[in-house]
């Protein structure tokens, strides 16, 4: 895999990781694939306190993924840049078809672990080719969620992807979770994705930016909601809340939420 898809085993390791210690996030494929793959992380990208972000990141959009889902039951869902994700599962049993995209060689690790059936589907491809969208037939209206890719869009890129995706559909809801200018600058020194190789990422400060014709924002969410630091333990719970739930942490990394129709 090149350096952008190794990134995928960081959020792996760290579901795989809460999971197996039974907090914040059920995640039994998550061990099952970690254990399986045994891919060597190093350094930040395997600290306990990034494992918990990243699986308490990954609660907060299956719960989002949840209510749009109990919301617009003829809505389908697609989870952009999947990886080795197991929403689907987290999610489910949903009615809503589900599509999972990502680029060629993820899509074919995944289909190892994952089979597709009538109602789930792999989309092998760059999202930034507008043409991935042929692959979904349904035109009405789409759950969409995009966690740890934004990053490594470009605004204009980012800003396409999402015409494509409101030319495709009549209505849509949008879920991404972005760097902040500073943090795509820091990241060139200090990031857990270094570790995989990778040192080019990009950052907002305002998600208003990403509006266009009616595609508009809504709200910001938080990525740590208080229950979930509650299931730390002690110390753990006040070193988390300073390093991933404090203010600092939102000069750094938010979570913004859009709609169409």
């Amino acid at each position: 895999m090149n350096s952008v898809n190794k990134t995928l085993y960081i959020p792996l390791y760290g579901k795989a990781y809460v999971s197996k210690r039974g907090i914040i996030l059920d995640d039994k494929k998550a061990e099952e694939i970690w254990e399986a793959e045994g891919f060597a992380l190093k350094g930040k990208s395997k600290s306990k306190w990034l494992a918990c972000y990243m699986g308490a990141r990954a609660a907060v959009f299956d719960e989002w993924v949840k209510k749009q889902a109990a919301n617009v039951q003829d809505a389908v869902v697609i989870h952009i840049g999947c990886g080795m994700d197991s929403r689907v599962l987290r999610v489910g049993p949903i009615k809503q078809k589900w599509y999972d995209v990502d680029f060629a060689e993820v899509i074919e690790e995944r289909k190892r672990y994952y089979p597709e059936s009538a109602n789930y589907q792999m989309i092998a491809a760059d999202v930034r080719d507008g043409n991935w969208l042929t692959s979904v037939s349904e035109k009405q209206c789409a759950i969409v969620v995009m966690e740890g890719v934004s990053m490594y869009l470009t605004s204009k890129e980012l800003n396409e992807l999402t015409e494509n995706l409101c030319a495709h559909f009549e209505q849509l809801v949008f879920l991404m979770d972005c760097y902040t200018v500073l943090a795509a600058k820091l990241s060139k020194y200090k990031n857990p994705i270094n570790d995989v190789g990778v040192t080019a990422v990009y950052g907002t400060n305002h998600p208003e930016l990403f509006q266009h014709g009616g595609f508009v924002y809504v709200k910001e969410h938080t990525m740590t909601p208080q229950k979930y630091i509650d299931e730390l333990n002690g110390i753990e719970k006040y070193i988390f809340a300073k390093l991933y739930a404090g203010s600092f942490s939102k000069k750094l990394y938010r979570l913004f939420e859009y709609k169409k129709g």
